[in-house]
């Protein structure tokens, strides 16, 4: 099995990469999103690879970061979602973003991808919605938020101030980053009028 390729990029395609490892080019199949960060032919390159090995044929995926392609298996496991679908997502969306609209149950975010339908959006949100990938320090801790949000169990404040934020044009995944931060400095049990006040603070910075 291939798990990385470093090499010189030789040419980008339309949904591939070649990548030359001492005088071998490889194909690797990758999101739009990837493509665009990997620079100019003649350029290192390096790549995390997923390889598909089927009766008929040998296929490598590439991702920039190793959490990309933990999203690319992840988002296959959702029935009707193979390859090109998880690709098309990881084209749309970034791990970030994905991870919130999923903690969010966030379908509308998620079906913004060509070729998602809303009932594929929904299975990814609920199927995947306690396997997003831990992510450490302040995002951790958002992502936590953003979980209760997507589960309706969030505190009745904390609800109503992302909902408040939201009423003013940001996105929701915009409002609930704003209120974890202002539950840093918001003290004990602040109600939501703080919590607002304290969100727009975060949000203009």
């Amino acid at each position: 099995m291939i798990g990385k390729l470093k090499g010189t990029l030789e040419e980008i395609g339309e949904d591939y990469a070649l990548i030359d490892v001492h005088g071998v080019c490889y194909v690797a199949f990758c999101s739009m999103r990837t493509l665009s960060r990997l620079g100019s032919p003649g350029e290192a390159a390096v790549l995390y690879i997923e390889t598909y090995v089927r009766e008929d044929q040998l296929k490598l995926f590439g991702f920039e970061t190793a959490l990309e392609r933990e999203w690319f298996r992840l988002l296959q496991s959702v029935q009707g979602v193979g390859a090109k679908v998880a690709l098309a997502v990881l084209s749309t969306l970034t791990a970030s973003e994905l991870a919130s609209a999923i903690a969010l149950q966030d379908k509308a975010t998620v079906s913004r991808a060509p070729g998602i339908g809303p009932k594929v959006a929904q299975r990814i949100v609920a199927e995947l919605k306690n396997k997003v990938p831990a992510l450490g320090g302040d995002a951790g801790e958002a992502m936590g938020l953003k979980q209760e949000l997507g589960e309706g169990v969030a505190s009745a404040p904390v609800a109503d101030a992302v909902s408040a934020l939201s009423n003013l044009g940001y996105s929701r995944d915009q409002a609930a980053n704003a209120v974890s931060a202002a539950l840093k400095t918001a003290g004990d049990n602040p109600d939501s009028a703080k919590l607002i006040r304290l969100g727009l603070k975060e949000l203009a910075k």
